[in-house]
């Protein structure tokens, strides 16, 4: 005889993380998002960098952008609505074509994907004939079907890899593909795009850490300037950056990368004290719990993507998620 499932309420999965006072504010605003959710058979996808009481409280499925890409297409439901920026929105409709995809705010953007167009890559591609084009998910659909093969921080090495050439074209991180360069033989002709978030940390800021708190764990994402990565004691990315804490269970540690990630992770790590160099991503925290309410209330506002060119994405995106990791 199976056992009984135990629904646990969007209020109680915040218990313990939030003050009990904040908790019961939000308990009316729970509450209709987990009815709406019901009622149109949707499920709430979260990136890492959002909210504790969106991460913790509303998200049906979470984790970085590998995670959510291989998640979305997996996810058993008529509606998904994206708790993150809009290049994650898009791929999710990619992998994703007969369900309805939602994003609360259609001006969560990414510094990343501003950076270049799909022209840009048409450009490269002439500049380097025959060169595959390996592009981070941090990117538009239009770029996405321009390329040969999608990646994300999580498997850029083994993606770059898995194409058996010398050189390729990698965008648009200009630090995430330098990184690359040094964990790989293949040739690296990067775009110079950066993040926000991460390329405001500095080398300075961290051994002013090491300096305040001995013994002091510093794991930094490969978004991150090369002197932000060579004071690091671990770089990775966000799911990796996951991994190395629980698995080492360090005393102290600066997690070099959005802040809210700290906040989530410190809830299954309460060993470890978790240091706050708090870069805060704008869009990311254009998401908020009203905006997924509101989302779910009136289907707003749906993600759609030209045919052709999610078709084109779809096989960059299909690629990715075939290779081992």
């Amino acid at each position: 005889m199976n056992a009984p499932v135990t629904i646990v309420s969007p209020a109680e999965r915040l218990r313990g993380i939030l003050p009990d006072i904040e908790i019961a504010a939000l308990r009316p605003l729970l509450e209709e998002i987990d009815e709406l959710k019901r009622a149109r058979n949707a499920v709430v996808l979260a990136h890492n960098y959002m909210t504790p009481d969106i991460f913790h409280g509303v998200a049906d499925l979470k984790g970085d952008s590998l995670a959510l890409a291989r998640l979305a297409a997996d996810a058993d439901a008529d509606v998904i609505v994206m708790a993150g920026v809009h290049f994650m929105a898009e791929t999710t409709k990619i992998v994703n074509e007969s369900k309805t995809v939602l994003i609360p705010d259609t001006a969560a953007g990414c510094s990343l994907a501003e950076a270049i167009t799909a022209a840009d890559v048409r450009l490269l591609k002439e500049r380097y004939p025959g060169v595959p084009v390996v592009t981070y998910v941090n990117t538009s659909a239009a770029v996405k079907a321009e390329s040969d093969i999608c990646c994300t921080s999580g498997n850029t090495v083994q993606v770059v890899e898995s194409l058996g050439v010398d050189r390729v074209i990698f965008l648009p991180d200009q630090y995430l593909g330098r990184w690359v360069a040094t964990q790989t033989a293949v040739k690296i002709v990067l775009w110079e795009g950066s993040c926000m978030v991460h390329e405001r940390f500095t080398a300075e800021e961290l051994r002013g850490y090491r300096a305040l708190h001995a013994g002091i764990q510093i794991i930094a994402h490969p978004e991150c300037p090369p002197d932000v990565l060579a004071e690091a004691d671990f770089v990775g990315s966000t799911a990796g950056m996951i991994r190395w804490v629980k698995d080492k269970r360090p005393r102290q540690v600066v997690m070099v990368t959005e802040c809210s990630m700290s906040d989530n992770v410190a809830v299954e790590s309460p060993e470890t004290e978790f240091l706050r160099p708090c870069n805060l991503c704008p869009h990311m925290k254009r998401i908020t719990l009203e905006g997924i309410r509101d989302s779910l209330r009136d289907m707003k506002h749906e993600v759609v993507v030209d045919p052709e060119i999610a078709a084109r994405a779809r096989m960059a995106v299909q690629r990715m998620l075939d290779v081992p990791v």
